[in-house]
């Protein structure tokens, strides 16, 4: 007689293979975390190094790395622009910190006048809370921990080039392992995963450069146009923090309210930059994204914030940068394979049609099965 496997041992099953995973995810972070980076990086250049193949008749290796020195130009050039930018900050660093001192004691006052909370008792809780994050050491130690760090950085980038180079290079040869790795009939699917994978990452990245572009150079503008010093650097946050959902664009108009206090602004310049970055976020939100990135990536608002809080826990902010595409392939994958389907229900905005909810409602009560007890 036949048994049934009991539905506490398929959960147990499911549970034991997240964790393992999780596992793999937290503890592989050094070498997967480039690794991701470097496929999005691979799919956004594919279309440039095959346009060198095609139309130079170049070699993949000699193609492959001119597409990367055109992205490394790009980004040598955004560096500069915010290096700049920050140098000049630094140079102003002494009239900033007693401007941040003086709009702090005003606040104290504030506080003070509308909350009867005395000065002394909020310079204790301030006081409490540097000593707990001065714990950790010396400024020697600190130095170090800013090296190493900075090292970290530098060799992860390093990686990820490294690993895009290849990924380049070896392409179709990760294509035929992806092929051939599953069988025969299940060949054509695969082929359709990877090429819808492909193309809605290709749109996604792309949009998202292209929509970055539009906010930041909005942004400048309108910065430059008000008078508010440091425009350019403003601008560049208010757009690449943009790229993270929910979590970047309130960090930027945090970062962004407190820069612009610091330089000794008027109020209405202050409002002026509050405003412009919250009515170019609704604009972006409602308009540029649906336009610019499209529906390819219909992704609900809770996973995507959970994704982004996930994504962060796992891989800090280079995880909350992934966590959208990540989440995208995984419901292109859900949405390919039948038993995952509600998965891939659940990540999507979309809501299964109501004759489709009842037609599969109707066919599993006519091919329920009948349920074999085990055999004592």
């Amino acid at each position: 007689m036949k048994k049934i496997l009991p539905l506490s041992n398929t959960w147990a099953s499911s549970l034991l293979t997240l964790i393992a995973l999780g596992f793999i995810v937290v503890e592989g972070k050094l070498i997967l975390c480039p690794l991701v980076f470097s496929m999005l990086f691979s799919l956004l250049l594919l279309p440039v190094g095959q346009y060198f193949e095609l139309r130079f008749k170049m070699h993949r290796s000699a193609a492959s790395m001119m597409a990367i020195l055109m992205m490394l130009t790009v980004v040598a050039l955004v560096m500069y622009l915010l290096g700049s930018q920050i140098a000049d900050l630094l140079d102003d660093w002494p009239q900033i910190k007693a401007q941040l001192a003086r709009s702090f004691y005003k606040l104290l006052n504030w506080i003070k006048d509308n909350f009867n909370v005395t000065a002394k008792r909020q310079m204790n809780i301030v006081d409490s809370a540097t000593n707990n994050i001065s714990a950790g050491g010396s400024t020697t130690t600190a130095i170090g921990i800013t090296v190493l760090t900075a090292s970290s950085i530098l060799l992860f980038w390093v990686f990820a080039i490294i690993d895009t180079f290849f990924l380049l290079i070896y392409r179709r040869l990760l294509f035929q392992f992806l092929i051939y790795v599953f069988k025969k009939e299940n060949a054509i699917a695969v082929f359709e995963v990877v090429e819808r994978i492909k193309y809605i990452i290709t749109k996604y990245i792309t949009g998202l450069m292209l929509e970055m572009m539009v906010v930041s150079t909005a942004s400048c503008t309108v910065f430059l146009i008000g008078g508010v010093k440091y425009a350019l650097l403003l601008g560049l946050i208010t757009g690449i923090f943009n790229i993270i959902p929910y979590v970047g664009i309130a960090s930027a108009l945090l970062l962004s309210t407190i820069i612009t206090i610091s330089t000794a602004a008027p109020t209405s310049t202050v409002v002026l930059v509050i405003s412009t970055i919250v009515v170019i976020h609704l604009i972006d939100s409602n308009i540029l994204l649906p336009m610019i990135v499209g529906s390819q990536v219909r992704i609900n608002a809770l996973i995507t914030i959970l994704g982004v809080i996930l994504g962060e826990m796992l891989w800090g902010i280079p995880g909350m940068f992934l966590s959208i595409p990540v989440i995208a392939v995984l419901k292109i994958i859900f949405d390919r394979v039948d038993s995952l389907q509600p998965w891939g229900l659940l990540l999507g905005d979309e809501t299964m049609p109501e004759d489709k909810v009842e037609t599969r409602v109707f066919v599993a009560e006519e091919d329920k099965p009948e349920i074999e007890m085990p055999e004592s």
